[in-house]
């Protein structure tokens, strides 16, 4: 047996590990470009800095969030030289809050970050420019949202509910009772959410609380515990005074309070009327998601006499208003509950040429029945992780046009280089503001066969 030697330590390669930047400094930096996701980007001794609230071109001072290795998160704390662009923050939670994360650029820098990013993205991942850019969809910078979730939390060593949004970098509530992103509809309801949920007995069973304005105002309380009868009368009594229909979530899953109050929002433009309860995916955007509509289906030029496929179509966005200019719409979404109610939905619009599937997205999908036809035409809109396998097959459907939206540029740049290698072109290109005041980044593309 080999004689165990002591005393012995083994050295890293590379030299002593330089210390780790420790959470709560401040550091004054040159910021020198936007990230894409709105953040500024800084340099300092071997490491990248990404800051919030900062612009290129500034001196600030910034407190740190977050280190590891070589990148340091961080948040700007003061302005010592401040960019040409910059403009106050019109909300006084800016930089606390982080729902808002590009308030101190005016409007039209924040359409232009988005649409740099949107171009980088297609011109370094697809090496592609599209053949036309088309003006960014645009529509007002406030008061756009008509759905948003409500943070609920009891602290228990303050014994306080607080009540708000979720802060910026942390799981702490910023106590709000007015946004600025918020439709008008539903700034009584917040402005009185926090002390009606105060009034409920049991705090520490409170979960979070959703609104939306649609056909109707609805609010829906998750909680965790049963109401007892007193709780139900404070939230019923709350509810009739803001004209808003009651859900609870509870065990069950959302349900109304009173089944026989009707919810949805209408598309106007082709008179259209969709059901949708709390929980369901819809854009929070009304404005743009029907300019959105619109554009996409002009974009995809569909015929009286084609059949056209609609691929992750939620509660029929798309697939109603396309029944209504084509001989048939096959419409498929990989949550089965949602395609009953797209499937109800066609229904009560007296739809009756759109057919509804559940399948697996992330799959091939090949062998499905609906597919042998095939497709003159295919309308997407996947979620942010892309749609990478059903690219792959879309010219085996017969697709000669092909309208991509997508919620993230850097999938959709991915799903590009599939479609080239198919014989798509693409045609033309634009981003969509859905959610101002943010970062985020929606797009249209158009692809065409060669």
């Amino acid at each position: 047996m080999a004689k165990q030697e002591r005393g012995l330590r083994f050295q890293p390669a590379g030299g002593t590990k330089a210390p780790q930047v420790p959470v709560g400094k401040k550091q004054r930096l040159s910021i020198e470009r936007l990230a894409n996701d709105g953040r500024g980007i800084a340099f300092v001794e071997g490491r990248t800095w990404f800051v919030s609230g900062a612009l290129a071109g500034e001196e600030v001072e910034a407190r740190v969030l977050g280190a590891h290795a070589k990148v340091v998160e961080a948040r700007t704390e003061r302005v010592f030289k401040a960019s040409d662009v910059r403009r106050v923050a019109p909300c006084v939670h800016a930089g606390k809050c982080g729902g808002c994360s590009v308030q101190h650029l005016p409007h039209e820098e924040q359409l232009a970050l988005k649409q740099r990013m949107l171009a980088e993205q297609l011109s370094r991942v697809a090496g592609v420019e599209p053949l036309e850019w088309a003006p960014p969809l645009t529509g007002p910078e406030f008061g756009y949202r008509r759905r948003a979730r409500i943070a609920v939390r009891w602290d228990a060593r303050a014994k306080h509910l607080e009540v708000g949004f979720r802060a910026a970098g942390s799981q702490d509530i910023v106590a709000i009772d007015h946004c600025l992103v918020l439709v008008q509809a539903l700034q009584p309801v917040m402005a009185g959410l926090p002390a009606m949920l105060r009034q409920l007995s049991n705090p520490k069973a409170l979960g979070h609380v959703e609104l939306f304005s649609g056909s109707a105002i609805a609010v829906l309380l998750r909680h965790m515990a049963p109401l007892n009868d007193a709780d139900m009368q404070v939230l019923q009594d709350f509810c009739r005074t803001h004209d808003a229909q009651l859900w609870l979530h509870g065990d069950a899953g959302p349900q109304p309070v009173d089944a026989s109050q009707s919810l949805g929002y209408r598309l106007q433009t082709w008179g259209l009327e969709l059901a949708y309860r709390p929980g369901d995916f819809v854009q929070v955007n009304a404005g743009v998601n029907e300019s959105m509509v619109a554009q996409a289906l002009a974009w995809l030029d569909p015929q009286a006499d084609e059949r056209v496929l609609d691929l992750f179509c939620g509660l029929g966005n798309f697939a109603l208003p396309l029944a209504r200019q084509v001989r048939e719409v096959v419409a498929v979404e990989g949550v089965a509950t949602m395609v009953e109610r797209a499937a109800q939905n066609a229904v009560s619009n007296n739809l009756h040429n759109a057919a509804f599937f559940q399948a697996d997205l992330s799959q091939p999908l090949v062998d499905a029945a609906w597919t042998k036809e095939g497709f003159a035409a295919v309308l997407l809109d996947p979620p942010r992780d892309g749609a990478y396998e059903i690219v792959r097959q879309l010219s085996a459907l017969g697709a000669r046009r092909v309208v991509y939206v997508s919620c993230n540029p850097a999938t959709l740049a991915r799903d590009t280089v599939e479609l080239m290698k198919q014989g798509y072109r693409l045609k033309r290109a634009a981003i969509l503001d859905m959610f101002p005041q943010t970062a985020h980044v929606e797009a249209m593309a158009l692809f065409e066969a060669d």
